[in-house]
């Protein structure tokens, strides 16, 4: 197999008997690979599990060929671009809680990916820290959202 990423992802989505084009565009710090498809629902899976896990697979075979290749996000129909965009927005405001109140807030358990929008999002912010915290049983992790320390 190519381990060029659009021409990985296609490969692997032909292989897995679907018929899809695959547009690629530069984000944030990596690729972003948006998958055209007649069956967008099967691709995505429940609460996008199987785009996640075809991301991770694909991140995999990709950084195994080359520990320098771009991080990739794949997104189907908007599917994932609406998710993250939804996602910061909650962070967001979170964030304004926990400035406003003082109080520490946690979030709902989420993966890795999702994680790490969310301290990307709000990196930045000059008042609020972020911290992954374990969920016993579970492979998902919260993150507390907390007044930065002075």
């Amino acid at each position: 197999m190519s381990l060029e990423p659009k021409a990985t992802l296609e490969q692997l989505l032909t292989l897995l008997g679907f018929t899809a084009t695959v547009e690629s565009q530069t984000f944030d710090d990596g690729l972003l690979l948006d998958i055209k498809t007649d069956d967008p629902g099967r691709l995505i899976g429940r609460q996008g599990q199987t785009l996640g896990d075809l991301q991770y697979v694909l991140n995999r075979m990709l950084f195994r060929g080359d520990e320098r290749a771009p991080k990739v996000m794949l997104d189907v129909g908007g599917y994932r671009t609406q998710a993250r965009e939804q996602l910061i927005k909650r962070a967001k405001d979170a964030a304004e809680k926990v400035r406003r109140w003082g109080d520490i807030i946690e979030l709902e358990p989420m993966n890795a990916f999702d994680r790490r929008i969310v301290h990307q999002a709000l990196k930045e912010d000059p008042d609020i820290e972020t911290h992954s915290v374990e969920v016993e049983g579970s492979e998902k992790k919260v993150i507390l959202l907390r007044p930065k320390r002075v």
